[in-house]
């Protein structure tokens, strides 16, 4: 498998998948990991489509988990390459199809209401100032919406599911309020919503949210999530997360 400058081979959960990452491209994080695992997905059949997807480590995880058809979103070039290396590196072209594309100009083929589920980890930041924006454009890109608001994911997301279909979403707790109204403003109702926690005793910095389209309104709050226990060490459903 052909490396660029910069780029390793990385091992996701128990070794099983690999991925293709770079020391000056933002790399993926316990966040994408937990989303790809508490997401609902099809087991045999459907279709499922990552928006914001970097390089490719959702749809990764997803294949592990379902059959289905997955579509990887991504609009910079590189991160795209990279996924689509990694995609072959594991042998998964049959199944998982990377696009490069603003998803605010996806094709009008996309919208037509039609996947079963959407998954997203976005940029967490808003633009603030110039200074964030100038030190890598990949990480800024990564990081920051400079080419999607938390709007326009939510709103791209309820117009590729069909009635029924769910999206998750992993997200910064400070702009969960924003999350959850913006979902419900494009007719995607909260169904699962998980806290994830540093350590016991701390704040929460992630939070999960899994919607339907069209639901009604019953959200359930799981049980918190911690992610390290009083030695520093990952606890025991963390590791059955990542590990399994």
């Amino acid at each position: 498998m052909e490396l660029l400058a910069n780029e390793r081979i990385d091992y996701i959960g128990k070794k099983e998948l690999k991925i293709i990452q770079a020391s000056d491209v933002f790399p993926f994080s316990l966040d994408a990991v937990l989303l790809a695992k508490f997401v609902y997905v099809p087991i045999q059949k459907g279709k499922i489509i990552d928006l914001c997807s970097g390089t490719g480590v959702i749809p990764l995880i997803l294949s592990e988990r379902t059959k289905a058809k997955i579509i990887a979103v991504e609009i910079q070039e590189r991160l795209c390459h990279m996924a689509e290396r990694s995609v072959r590196l594991n042998q998964l072209e049959h199944q998982v199809e990377i696009i490069c594309q603003d998803i605010n100009r996806l094709d009008p083929s996309f919208l037509n209401g039609t996947y079963d589920v959407v998954t997203c980890n976005p940029p967490y930041f808003k633009v603030s100032n110039e200074k964030d924006l100038k030190k890598n454009e990949q990480m800024a890109i990564a990081r920051h919406e400079i080419y999607c608001t938390l709007e326009d994911v939510v709103r791209t997301a309820s117009r590729l599911l069909k009635q029924g279909g769910k999206c998750a979403f992993v997200h910064r707790p400070k702009r969960f309020i924003e999350l959850i109204e913006t979902m419900k403003k494009y007719q995607l109702e909260p169904k699962r919503i998980q806290f994830v926690y540093p350590k016991r005793g701390m704040e929460a910095n992630i939070v999960l949210v899994e919607s339907i389209k069209g639901g009604k309104s019953d959200a359930k709050i799981l049980p918190p999530l911690i992610v390290y226990d009083d030695n520093n060490e990952y606890t025991d459903e963390i590791k059955e997360i990542i590990y399994g």
